[in-house]
């Protein structure tokens, strides 16, 4: 399966992508928690992207937040690809540790798991088009010319435009429940 990636994407390594999956995974937490996807947009489908909005807005409307404590990754794995002419997509399955509770606006408890971590299995897709340029060369912001730090956020720090992922990299087309 690897070697079958790793023919239609000469620049994959197993480690590395799992290790992004990882951290997309924690930032998509983390945005959740801050009620902003912003910070992750530039890794995610727009359907992903617009599916995540509309859960915060159902949280800001009924003036709850969601919080995640002691998130980590416990393990991630390749299951499954399917290669074509224009795309490669790969399946994850990511085991995690976190408590998932909500607050009010205040951070006062409402309901859910604050006392001890729960395990979660997550399947995750993500899909890159082929022949796309190295992530290597997303340095500059294409709108300004700024240096980018894309592994902190896809917004360029000064013209605040978004990256676009999806001329170098893989997206998350489909992420279940979180």
């Amino acid at each position: 399966m690897i070697e079958e990636i790793i023919k239609a994407d000469d620049s994959f390594s197993e480690s590395t992508f799992l290790s992004n999956v990882d951290h997309i995974f924690i930032m998509i937490l983390n945005s959740i928690q801050n009620n902003n996807m912003e910070d992750v947009r530039h890794y995610l489908a727009n359907d992903v992207y617009v599916n995540f909005n509309n859960m915060i807005n159902e949280y800001k409307n009924k003036n709850i937040r969601r919080c995640f404590d002691e998130m980590n990754v416990k393990s991630s794995k390749i299951v499954g690809n399917m290669i074509t002419d224009n795309f490669i997509t790969i399946e994850v399955e990511l085991v995690s540790r976190y408590m998932d509770y909500f607050t009010d606006m205040d951070y006062n408890y409402i309901s859910g798991i604050n006392d001890k971590r729960i395990e979660k299995i997550h399947k995750i897709t993500l899909s890159k088009r082929r022949h796309t340029k190295h992530l290597e060369e997303a340095r500059r912001c294409t709108y300004c010319g700024n240096i980018l730090d894309i592994n902190n956020s896809g917004l360029c720090k000064f013209c605040r435009k978004p990256f676009n992922m999806e001329e170098y990299g893989y997206l998350v087309t489909y992420i279940d429940e979180i």
